[in-house]
């Protein structure tokens, strides 16, 4: 009997462990940068509305690709943050690809419904994207420079600070932009 508790213990760990990596991950809030410019994979992406792009596309703007998911907490924390930024830099030069990563159509529709989004949304049947950044732990930022270089990566939430931070490497917004206070 005990055996047998222990490993229905263990399996609904791992359960958890599995389908719910942003838990796990998402506190990290860490950032990447190399020393070397490194070129952002070849991908291609459609977004929900039908516009394609691709890194010939983007090329002298700089990008900023969110993975999410419907069901993680510290991606809908952020989706007002991202929209935010978003709308401030568009007029900019920057591009908001935020990828739904393993969901359905249906499941993301529904769900923009009840929680609408500003940003492009992609979704991962639509794209090779989720894949070339190995997408398991949400969210995940990277940031593609003007010249189409990896500027920065980041997996987990980070907050507003963290994720201006990732698009200054890239050359977007100054030091002192805050939309508002982080706690």
């Amino acid at each position: 009997m005990w055996a047998r508790r222990h490993l229905i213990f263990i399996a609904l760990v791992l359960l958890t462990v599995v389908a719910h990596p942003c838990v796990l991950f998402a506190q990290d809030g860490g950032f990447t940068q190399s020393d070397e410019p490194e070129p952002a994979p070849r991908f291609h992406a459609r977004t929900l509305s039908g516009e394609t792009y691709t890194n010939a596309s983007v090329k002298g703007k700089v990008v900023l690709l969110e993975f999410w998911t419907t069901w993680c907490p510290y991606c809908k924390d952020e989706e007002a943050l991202v929209d935010a930024v978003d709308h401030e830099f568009s007029g900019k030069g920057l591009l908001v690809l935020a990828i739904d990563v393993g969901e359905s159509k249906q499941t993301v529709q529904k769900y923009l419904e009840q929680h609408p989004r500003s940003c492009r949304i992609v979704l991962m049947r639509d794209t090779n994207l989720a894949a070339m950044y190995q997408a398991n732990s949400y969210p995940i930022y990277v940031v593609i420079d003007r010249e189409g270089n990896i500027a920065a990566e980041q997996r987990g939430a980070g907050g507003e600070k963290s994720l201006r931070g990732l698009l200054r490497r890239a050359g977007v917004g100054k030091d002192d932009e805050v939309l508002e206070k982080d706690q």
